[in-house]
């Protein structure tokens, strides 16, 4: 008799858990019998990344991001979607391993041609970062952690903030092509996998946020100045039910600059996290 009721105490939170799920998703929206993946949706990310010296171990990281989304009337290249204004103090541990601190200001634009809400919405966060790099034989090997809180707010008037978390894993490989080391003239290739996910009190079942696969080629000008571009396939929950999934093909064109306003006296050796 012992054993039959501790069987059934076992089954009966996993039953109440199935049963939840199965009759509603978040905000009363029912989940479907199998997973729904819409259509993917095309995208063209132009991104600058500026890593800019301020001390010896202080850096000042400047990202602006200019994201487009395809539309019915823009199809492929599509209207600006966001805008982004990333910026974060940054400290050198050491040659390999570096941590940042800061802010964003996201610019959200209404890409819904049929909707009379607001065109414009801001959105906030504040991120922190640790990476770490590795050399591998001529490729170098990054592992990025990223947190950020988010305070983001729907298009309709007067909609209220919600809060949230994403909690981001990214693997990265830097590869060189036409030479043994990643240095000025080098072509490289750049494969990369990223897990976003996400919590919060809003986020009843939709905790996986993105996963994305990209594969970049990029180009070394000079040790202060370099190019990529890349395709990047995605796919995560969306936020109103767990049981329907977003998918996006996204062109990625990426500019990294890396000025150095020290005293040349001051200046340490190249450091691996200009990407």
């Amino acid at each position: 008799m012992q054993n039959t009721n501790t069987h059934r105490f076992k089954i009966l939170p996993l039953f109440l858990f199935l049963a939840a799920i199965q009759i509603k998703a978040q905000n009363g929206e029912v989940l479907p019998e199998e997973s729904d993946f819409k259509e993917p949706v095309t995208r063209v990310w132009y991104n600058t990344y500026g890593i800019i010296r301020i001390s010896n171990r202080l850096y000042w990281d400047a990202q602006t991001h200019f994201r487009f989304v395809e539309t019915e009337s823009t199809p492929f290249m599509g209207q600006i979607g966001q805008i982004y204004n990333r910026h974060a103090i940054g400290y050198i541990y050491s040659k390999y391993i570096n941590f940042s601190l800061g802010g964003v200001l996201r610019v959200n634009f209404n890409t819904d041609e049929s909707s009379d809400d607001r065109n414009v919405v801001p959105e906030w966060r504040i991120w922190h970062q640790y990476q770490f790099a590795q050399p591998v034989y001529s490729a170098m090997i990054y592992h990025r952690i990223r947190i950020e809180h988010r305070w983001t707010q729907g298009f309709a008037e007067n909609s209220d903030y919600i809060f949230r978390n994403r909690w981001r894993y990214m693997f990265r490989a830097k590869v060189p092509l036409n030479s043994n080391k990643l240095e000025p003239r080098t072509i490289y290739v750049s494969p990369e996998a990223e897990v976003i996910m996400q919590s919060g009190k809003e986020v009843v079942g939709s905790v996986m946020e993105d996963l994305r696969l990209t594969t970049t080629l990029g180009y070394i000008i000079n040790p202060r100045l370099k190019v990529a571009a890349g395709l990047m396939y995605s796919h995560g929950q969306t936020l109103e039910n767990p049981g329907i999934f977003r998918q996006n093909w996204t062109m990625r064109f990426h500019v990294y600059f890396s000025p150095d306003i020290r005293k040349i006296k001051n200046k340490l050796p190249a450091i691996h996290f200009t990407d």
